[in-house]
């Protein structure tokens, strides 16, 4: 007799078993001055080393792909050290850590990007601002991507995999999600190409399965998540068909031996969760305003078979044993979410032993 899966209880992810099936989902915190990893984030990342893996904040495969203020890399040497550090802390607590390579895309503003232009699939702005040390400031209309510039961003993919593992990282998660750039490939009202990368769900999903492909080729499948957020609004992505889209997606990731797929589960009239069910054949992790009672009904009724917390994880790092013992959770100070140092940031204290 199969026992039932827990949310307490040990699982495989690729060549990983981890203790237990929370996850740590990636937020960004905007800490890292100068786009490197330091101290602080280790102090941070090793306070929460007792979930079964940790996803770390959206890190830029390329320097064009830092949008924001603060936020790591992964293409350069002294961020594979400041990601070498962290990935020893880590590990050194007994936990897992997979880097999300996130490149924002069209969501940017010059001054975070020393001066580049933010690229897109299409010249097309997204509606919405952008916080800057200047103030609130409109996106911009990004320069559309060229084809040549398409394959050097599938290789910077591939090249941020590479340095993950040299940093010792336990492998990367490509952020397919939240109107970032793969999910600008993605959507139609950002993706207005005409060649091979636009029009049909196909093709629009190439530039996503190349990434995976490509960083899946240069560190073993094992070791690469994909996160993808179907019907998600955010950052201006309207997509009236997430059917159409989000079919060749799954089956393009099936059958490839990926470590997992991971959902921002904003629950789309066509259900890509059970599509992936069906079709995916490894973990999926799921992510969206969980507590204890749901998580432990989606694992066990195989719905999903991890659960990614978010917010409560930034105020609570050892998230795991107050889930377990049904202890209370503090809640997070938004106002300390993004930028300044440890306030708000490795200051939460754990339970009282």
């Amino acid at each position: 007799m199969t026992e039932t899966p827990d949310l307490f209880g040990a699982v495989k992810l690729g060549a990983l078993t981890l203790p237990n099936r929370i996850v740590m989902a990636p937020m960004t915190r905007s800490r890292a001055p100068g786009n490197v990893p330091n101290a602080l984030m280790a102090e941070y990342y090793t306070q929460r080393a007792s979930a079964g893996l940790i996803v770390t904040e959206g890190t830029a495969p390329a320097a064009n792909g830092r949008g924001y203020s603060d936020i790591p890399g992964l293409y350069n040497e002294a961020q594979v050290e400041g990601w070498r550090a962290i990935a020893q802390a880590v590990h050194a607590k007994g936990g897992h850590i997979f880097a999300q390579l996130m490149h924002v895309g069209r969501i940017a503003v010059p001054e975070h990007q020393d001066g580049l232009e933010p690229v897109g699939p299409s010249a097309i702005a997204a509606k919405g601002q952008m916080y800057t040390a200047g103030g609130m400031k409109d996106l911009p209309t990004p320069r559309a991507l060229t084809e040549a510039e398409i394959e050097q961003m599938i290789e910077s993919y591939a090249q941020a995999a590479r340095n993950a593992v040299a940093a010792g990282l336990d492998g990367v998660e490509i952020h397919g999600a939240n109107g970032y750039l793969p999910g600008q490939f993605l959507a139609p009202n950002a993706n207005q190409r005409t060649d091979k990368w636009g029009g049909s769900g196909e093709n629009r999903a190439r530039f996503l399965l190349a990434i995976t492909e490509a960083a899946a080729k240069a560190i073993g499948a094992e070791r690469v998540g994909v996160r993808l957020s179907p019907g998600n609004p955010f950052n201006d992505i309207n997509d009236p068909d997430v059917e159409g889209t989000y079919t060749p997606v799954i089956q393009g990731l099936s059958g490839k031996g990926l470590a997992y797929v991971h959902f921002l589960d904003a629950k789309p009239a066509f259900d890509v969760i059970g599509l992936a069910r069906k079709h995916f054949g490894g973990p999926i992790i799921l992510n969206a305003g969980y507590d204890k009672a749901r998580a432990q009904a989606d694992i066990a009724s195989g719905r999903g078979d991890l659960i990614a917390f978010g917010s409560s994880y930034i105020s609570n790092p050892d998230l795991v044993e107050r889930l377990k013992q049904d202890a209370p959770l503090a809640a997070p100070d938004q106002a300390t979410f993004y930028g300044g140092g440890a306030k708000g940031y490795t200051d939460y204290p754990k339970l009282a032993a």
